[in-house]
């Protein structure tokens, strides 16, 4: 497959090459969108849990391999701004995802447009009767 690739004109070459960068970094930022969706619902599940709980409960923070004692509002506001960044981060991926997106289309567009043969050959006169 390489040696077909090598056969096509240097920009067409160039066009699929940018091609797959964009793919990479579409599926980079789908898998970044991902891990930062799942840690908004487990920020969630635990401001949810945290509200069942008693203000005078012993609330545990994990900080590296160990428990600290902590307050619920020291906690709570902790999540609730760590919820509020990776929302923020969730926001900006989503447009990144879209030009992304966007940028590949085009570059798909065009390269359909490089590999599809022209019909710019004059073609053969059918023979007079």
């Amino acid at each position: 497959m390489t040696e077909d690739i090598n056969k096509l004109p240097a920009p067409v070459q160039e066009r699929l090459l940018r091609l797959q960068q964009v793919q990479q970094t579409l599926q980079a930022i789908i898998t970044q969108k991902q891990q930062i969706e799942l840690e908004i619902g487990e920020i969630d599940t635990a401001l949810e849990e945290m509200q069942k709980t008693a203000d005078d409960c012993p609330i545990y923070k994990s900080v590296g391999s160990i428990l600290v004692k902590t307050e619920k509002s020291k906690i709570t506001t902790e999540l609730t701004e760590r919820r509020e960044l990776l929302n923020t981060r969730l926001s900006v991926l989503a447009k990144q995802e879209e030009r992304t997106r966007t940028q590949m289309k085009d570059l798909q567009t065009k390269l359909q447009q490089d590999l599809t043969p022209t019909s710019s050959f004059p073609t053969e006169s059918p023979p007079p009767p």
